[in-house]
């Protein structure tokens, strides 16, 4: 039989064999998950696990099962249906389901879903043969970098707040945790796709959109920006990934994003372009002002429920990826860039606004000026 590997690009038919086994994905609902699903097909036993109520409907190939991550029983429930279902060997489980919000600096969900919750699936998983555990981690992993500089596997590791903070507890409590089961750490970019789906990059767009003054000051260094992948791109690594899971390293850290930063003044310029016709000038602010303008404005009617003083702390990182592990050992190379898709982000939006608000979850725009 050929063991044929599987094709890029999102809309070719995989031919795999059959044996290969059950995925496990968990947040299988959520944008990366729910397109994973659509990826593989029938190639294999696609197994989602995510609460009830997913918004984004499983493909009719995948079976998924309600699972709860910051519940011991929901979790040790969710893996007997599993075994129910005579699925005892797991090709690969992909780890998606974590905390994520913007919303605050710190909350205990962190601690209770992403890290506890992965030790509650690995200490489940003890059961089962398991080829291949996949955790999606952040490249707020790392500390950032300088203009010039590429971001490596190898490079310090300096989480900054709750969500990268707990992505690094999981990723050694996986490490200490797998037993004999080869894991994959992905250290992934800001993802986006054609209608955008990036909460600082939707931000980013609606405030010049809208012609807010807000879109014209920045706390940051605007020559500085942070690394991006395409959902496509994105998918295609972790299908690669499990393609080659029995040819990676026991513990195999990779990056995974495009090898072009752009930086906040370059989209700032693009995208005031493609939708003004003009490009806007961004004017630099002290710290300490942006922080007190953060505030009062969470005082008005309407304020912007994105910014957050916290992140004005933030606005000088720069990451830029060195990318050749992934070449290396995946045959990764992304497709898309955020140069190239952002006009058609932009378009999308200048098709049907009202769309791409609901579809971004903004809150309804203003008359522009």
């Amino acid at each position: 039989m050929t063991n044929e590997r599987i094709g890029r690009g999102m809309n070719k038919t995989p031919t795999i064999e059959a044996e290969l086994g059950a995925l496990i994905i968990t947040g299988s609902s959520g944008l990366i998950g729910s397109a994973f699903l659509d990826r593989i097909g029938a190639s294999y036993t696609g197994i989602g696990f995510d609460r009830k109520g997913p918004p984004h409907p499983p493909p009719k190939t995948a079976h998924v099962i309600a699972c709860d991550l910051s519940s011991d029983k929901s979790v040790y429930a969710a893996l007997a249906e599993v075994r129910r279902l005579g699925h005892r060997r797991i090709a690969s489980i992909l780890h998606l389901g974590a905390y994520y919000s913007f919303a605050s600096e710190s909350s205990p969900l962190y601690e209770l879903v992403t890290v506890r919750g992965t030790e509650r699936l690995l200490h489940g998983l003890r059961d089962f043969e398991v080829e291949q555990f996949i955790f999606a981690s952040t490249m707020l992993a790392h500390a950032p970098c300088e203009p010039g500089e590429r971001i490596n596997e190898d490079w310090p590791l300096e989480p900054k707040w709750d969500y990268p903070k707990s992505k690094v507890t999981a990723e050694q409590l996986i490490v200490r945790e797998r037993g004999n089961v080869p894991v994959v750490l992905m250290r992934i970019g800001g993802v986006y796709d054609d209608r955008c789906h990036s909460i600082p990059l939707t931000q980013q767009i609606k405030r010049i959109y809208e012609k807010r003054f807000i879109g014209r000051i920045f706390s940051g260094d605007i020559s500085h920006g942070v690394a991006f992948v395409h959902m496509e791109d994105m998918v295609e690594a972790l299908v690669l990934a499990v393609e080659h899971r029995k040819n990676l390293p026991q513990v195999t850290t990779l990056l995974i994003g495009e090898s072009e930063t752009l930086s906040y003044d370059e989209l700032q310029r693009a995208i005031s372009r493609q939708l003004h016709g003009k490009e806007w000038k961004t004017y630099p602010i002290p710290k300490a002002l942006a922080k007190l303008g953060c505030w009062l404005q969470s005082l008005l009617p309407g304020a912007d429920p994105f910014l957050k003083p916290w992140m004005i702390d933030l606005s000088d990182d720069h990451y830029t990826f060195d990318i050749s592990r992934a070449r290396a050992l995946l045959g990764w190379e992304p497709r898309h860039s955020l140069r190239k898709s952002l006009p058609k982000i932009i378009d999308e939006l200048k098709l049907d606004p009202v769309s791409w608000y609901k579809e971004n979850k903004l809150r309804a725009k203003t008359n522009p000026e």
